[in-house]
């Protein structure tokens, strides 16, 4: 027993020593700074100065709920359509799905500056057609796209993931007590699919809230989320201490909104059937 005990410590030991660096001290230095202030001593200062971003962190939630809902809209259809595919369909279509994450996310945002811009691609296509450019670039469309864009894969693969697990003896039995697909869509596929929802929605919404780089070249500083006003006070202020709190409520309220989530989506035995 002792010696199971001793290798199973010596197992987790390299996952512990992740934990330590790169969760909780980061964790504690953003603590620290946020609580005081450029001569290292203890302050409420930075924490009273957030009320002055109270819009920023709104519409920031904004538009991270609305690439968030876009996300889902279109990786819900798409990852079903997946799971009743062939096996060998599934392979490709799965690393189709992934090939445009083993890219830079800087290149992946980035190019869309010559699909969007004045004399881009989709403008270029227009004036074929005699059609006068679009203002497409530096505007909260063109931002929700980057986003959309760049974190779709992180919702289409926990849905795909789920989906594909399906006890598919649940929609046969649906169908023989009477629901045709609509019913079965709401009352079995749907609750069913809940955990991969909560998973997809997690991984979108919170690089969503936070980003600054899909802002900076597709907003072109029109647009100014949380995440830009973080970015600013490490890069250009050097205000660690007031960066370091914004980042503290960013992460707590990031984190309510997850424990709201998970409220109403834990289940012990992920996901079930409506009645």
């Amino acid at each position: 027993m002792k010696q199971s005990s001793f290798i199973q410590k010596i197992v987790n030991a390299p996952y512990i020593l992740w934990s330590v660096l790169f969760i909780i001290a980061p964790l504690i230095m953003v603590i620290y700074y946020a609580f005081t202030n450029a001569d290292g001593a203890f302050t409420l200062e930075n924490i009273a100065q957030i009320g002055d971003y109270t819009s920023t962190f709104i519409l920031s939630i904004g538009y991270g709920a609305v690439a968030t809902v876009l996300c889902l809209v279109l990786a819900y259809p798409f990852a079903y359509f997946l799971a009743q595919s062939k096996a060998s369909f599934q392979r490709v279509a799965v690393m189709l799905v992934m090939l445009p994450m083993w890219m830079s996310f800087l290149i992946r945002t980035y190019s869309w500056l010559t699909i969007l811009g004045e004399s881009g691609v989709i403008n270029r296509f227009l004036g074929i057609f005699g059609i006068e450019p679009l203002h497409m670039l530096n505007t909260g469309g063109a931002v929700i796209l980057g986003m959309v864009y760049n974190f779709l894969p992180y919702m289409i693969l926990p849905l795909y993931t789920i989906m594909a697990k399906m006890d598919v003896s649940l929609v046969e039995a649906a169908e023989d007590l009477g629901c045709n697909r609509l019913h079965c869509l709401r009352k079995v596929i749907f609750p069913l699919s809940v955990p991969g929802i909560a998973s997809g929605v997690t991984m979108v919404f919170v690089p969503s809230v936070s980003t600054f780089y899909i802002t900076q070249k597709l907003g072109g500083g029109q647009i100014t989320l949380i995440g830009d006003v973080i970015e600013g006070q490490f890069q250009t202020a050097y205000n660690y201490n007031l960066g370091a709190a914004l980042s503290l409520v960013l992460m707590v309220m990031i984190l309510i909104c997850l424990g709201v989530l998970n409220y109403f989506t834990d289940s012990d035995d992920d996901g079930g059937v409506l009645i």
